[in-house]
């Protein structure tokens, strides 16, 4: 019987917002998210006035999100070479009856569309503003037909929204010292200069913490990544009658985690087969309509033993997760905020409607013990935000002029080292690359990811954070 460990057994995105989910098994986690995830987005056209935002057309829109439009998970999406296919699912009961010929079509929409002469929208999603590119037709025309309502879709490309609450503090770049300080040895320069590494963040506001800061959003929400437990879902499950599941799906997470033994891992390798991909995507996927089953093991929470490792994981431990360490690319993710629910978690994907039954009480089932959130005191909590965190710093020239590998010792308050290593090698492209993806001093923040990657837990909140982003 293999160890077992937490380990990542889900991963998803949604190049289409609010579509299904696309379940991968490896990607690249990235400042802004899983690579790929939301770029582009569906906006409903209203008459009149209507709630939505102002376009520089001078039309009205509203965002189109799954809460408030339940048809959105009738749509599946699949990424083929250098572009994602989107299908749509007809229910028994149509809603746009008789169903257009649209419907029993597939829509291929460029995952790098050329933005030259495209009209632009402005965006606000969860207070945060943007700009983004119109697709124009034939995308608008297919997603209207299949609606059954105007709609457009459109583009971030390289625009991104400001993060206005949670991010994670952001650590000084410091700058190695060229010579030897006068009456220092070159062990005590060094030294000195691995201290100010780990000193105080940037104030908020600063030129410099904006400068920091700007790599922002795509159409995800409040953060690039939403981390969800299978522990928790398990016990979200045991709430309702004997033989009914909640799908994980439903919570619309880009990472899962669950405590799995190697043994398990290796027998479900080849459940999600890899599509092709083509040399602009890293991201092997396949159409997601429902997670895996879960089980109903018991959980306890995560513990370290000397010389081997063996986790449990309780349900809703992840509330107080502040830091995880990813081996496999040495990179982190910092956990900053809880995930409040919405009546999404209600929906039916086979009907595109509010389900019935116990699978439409859900949410109200969250109820008694997961308004657990202080600054979102009526929300049902289930998930955590989380950000990328910047690589480890730089390596020095020692005294003989080689590189060396700097170490940085992160202690959790709990008194516990968390080591990490550079490994980047010169030359490495914007993107990053090799097995750590870190890239050179400079390159964009990047980190490969699979699904049986084991994650590490390697800071804890002894109360749980309360929700500050700006009504």
């Amino acid at each position: 019987m293999g160890r077992t460990k937490i380990k990542i057994t889900e991963l998803y995105i949604y190049p289409i917002k609010s579509l299904r989910p696309l379940s991968v098994s490896k990607t690249q986690l990235r400042r802004e998210g899983l690579q790929y995830d939301r770029r582009f987005m569906l906006l409903k056209v209203e008459d009149g006035d209507g709630d939505g935002d102002g376009g520089g057309d001078g039309k009205r829109y509203k965002n189109i999100q799954t809460a408030h439009f339940p048809e959105c998970t009738l749509f599946s999406q699949a990424i083929d070479g250098d572009h994602v296919v989107v299908t749509y699912h007809i229910p028994a009961k149509p809603l746009v009856d008789p169903p257009p010929p649209e419907q029993r079509t597939a829509l291929r929409v460029p995952l790098n569309p050329t933005i030259t002469g495209c009209d632009t929208v402005a965006i606000k999603l969860f207070g945060s503003a943007t700009i983004a590119y119109r697709m124009g037709d034939p995308y608008d025309a297919w997603f209207s037909s299949c609606f059954g309502y105007r709609a457009i879709l459109v583009y971030i490309g390289e625009n991104r929204r400001p993060v206005l609450a949670h991010a994670p503090p952001q650590p000084e770049t410091p700058q190695p010292q060229l010579q030897q300080e006068e009456g220092k040895s070159w062990f005590s320069s060094i030294i000195s200069f691995m201290s100010s590494y780990q000193g105080q963040p940037l104030p908020r506001g600063s030129a410099e913490r904006q400068k920091q800061d700007t790599s922002g959003l795509t159409f995800n929400e409040a953060a690039p990544f939403l981390l969800t437990s299978k522990a928790s879902l398990r016990e979200v499950s045991a709430r309702l009658p004997e033989g009914q599941d909640v799908d994980m799906i439903k919570f619309r997470p880009n990472i899962v985690v669950d405590v799995i033994s190697d043994d398990d891992l290796e027998s479900d390798s080849n459940s999600n087969p890899p599509l092709p991909s083509s040399s602009s995507s890293s991201s092997s996927s396949s159409s997601s309509s429902s997670s895996s089953s879960s089980s109903s093991s018991s959980s306890s929470s995560a513990t370290t033993k000397e010389g081997t490792r063996e986790a449990n994981l309780a349900a809703w431990d992840e509330d107080f997760w502040a830091e995880l360490h990813l081996p496999q690319s040495k990179h982190r993710l910092a956990l900053t905020a809880n995930c409040a629910r919405c009546i999404s978690i209600n929906i039916d994907y086979e009907t595109g409607r509010p389900a019935a039954g116990e699978q439409g009480a859900v949410l109200k089932k969250l109820m008694r013990d997961r308004r657990v959130d202080a600054g979102s005191r009526w929300s049902h909590i289930f998930g955590r935000y989380a950000f990328l965190l910047p690589p480890p710093p730089p390596r020095l020239l020692n005294i003989a002029g080689d590189h060396m590998d700097t170490q940085v010792h992160d202690h959790d308050q709990h008194g516990s080292a968390h080591e990490l290593t550079e490994t980047a090698t010169e030359g490495e492209g914007e993107d990053g690359g090799g097995s750590g993806g870190g890239g050179t001093v400079g390159a964009r923040l990047a980190a490969d990811v699979a699904v049986g990657d084991e994650v590490e837990v390697t800071r804890r909140i002894t109360e749980r954070d309360v929700w500050a982003w700006p009504k």
